[in-house]
């Protein structure tokens, strides 16, 4: 086994003053590539159709539509590229490199134009930070380090891996594991199945009130991974439910290490503590889990039709219909 491969089978460490000025540069590129995509697709609820998905290289936007075609960006945090690629057979390479936010944002329109594709029409300036400098005013040279970057990567790789296990066991409506560029985020949500409430809380900075409607216009508890920010440099992972049931901040939950935050309205469990662990795939599990049965029955799910499968006796298909592996 190589030290690369050994190191990839590890999560980690991710101190936020030591990613910070990558992991920001990073951000407002993800911003850039996610409006593209929100622009383009149709409105899906919660607004799934704006997430960037995890791959094995980095993130991607899946298809987008472009008239009767389609085309994809793709950021590869392996060769440290972005690609962009057409159903017409185009290809453009964007190298990821230090520069500024403005450099970036002008050679993603002009490779999309030089590939046939239209102005998305964007709106050039970053949400759900507290300064949101427009991408073409934003002329500083941000630092672009690919150690870093790629231990961002292993980590979203690995928190899919758990999320993925902990999702397959509900059978109710539920988000796919998603990255959301706006808070920097990878996240997914279960849903109950009901209407939520009018919503009435807050909003994160330079995000319009409708998006939260839009967000939380149904019952949820929601689970995530996210680095940090400067109010809150520690990357931790973080479960709330929308509306909040009575009772949820004295809740027991798994493990120790996790907590209730009461000025935010979510449980947290520290990154290095789930990194740390025995068993950091077993400890993240636990977490998911705790919280989910907390709010869940404090909630008043219907955790019968949500989550049990019905019994039947299974009939295998025949083999000339190519089904069960044959």
């Amino acid at each position: 086994m190589t030290s690369t491969e050994r190191a990839l089978d590890r999560w980690p460490p991710l101190a936020f003053a030591d990613l910070n000025d990558t992991l920001h540069a990073v951000h407002m590129w993800t911003q850039v590539v996610g409006k593209i995509r929100l622009a383009l697709t149709p409105l899906m609820n919660h607004w799934w159709n704006s997430t960037l998905y995890v791959t094995p290289r980095g993130l991607t936007t899946s298809m987008i539509p472009s008239g009767s075609e389609a085309f994809q960006l793709d950021f590869d945090f392996i060769d440290h590229e972005l690609v962009i690629v057409t159903s017409r057979g185009g290809h453009s390479v964007i190298p990821l490199r230090s520069m500024s936010v403005a450099d970036f944002y002008r050679q993603v329109l002009a490779e999309l134009a030089r590939l046939g594709l239209p102005d998305p029409g964007i709106m050039p300036v970053p949400v759900e930070v507290a300064t949101a400098v427009p991408f073409l005013e934003d002329g500083e040279v941000r630092p672009y380090d690919r150690e870093k970057v790629q231990r961002f990567h292993t980590v979203l790789i690995k928190t899919q891996i758990v999320f993925d296990r902990f999702r397959a066991d509900f059978l109710g409506k539920a988000s796919p594991v998603q990255f959301f560029w706006g808070g920097f985020d990878l996240a997914s949500a279960r849903f109950s199945g009901r209407r939520g409430p009018p919503y009435a809380g807050g909003s994160a900075p330079n995000v319009h009130i409708h998006v939260m409607h839009e967000a939380y216009s149904h019952e949820l508890i929601a689970a995530g991974f996210w680095p940090g920010n400067e109010a809150s440099p520690e990357a931790e992972f973080y479960c709330y439910a929308m509306p909040p049931p009575a009772g949820l901040a004295e809740a027991r939950i798994r493990p120790e290490s996790a907590q209730w935050v009461a000025a935010r309205g979510e449980f947290i469990l520290p990154y290095e503590a789930v990194r740390t662990a025995a068993d950091p795939a077993d400890t993240l599990l636990s977490f998911l889990q705790s919280t989910y049965d907390a709010a869940a029955d404090l909630g008043g799910w219907d955790r019968t039709l949500l989550e049990e499968r019905p019994q039947c006796d299974c009939v295998r298909l025949p083999s000339s219909s190519g089904v069960n592996g044959r």
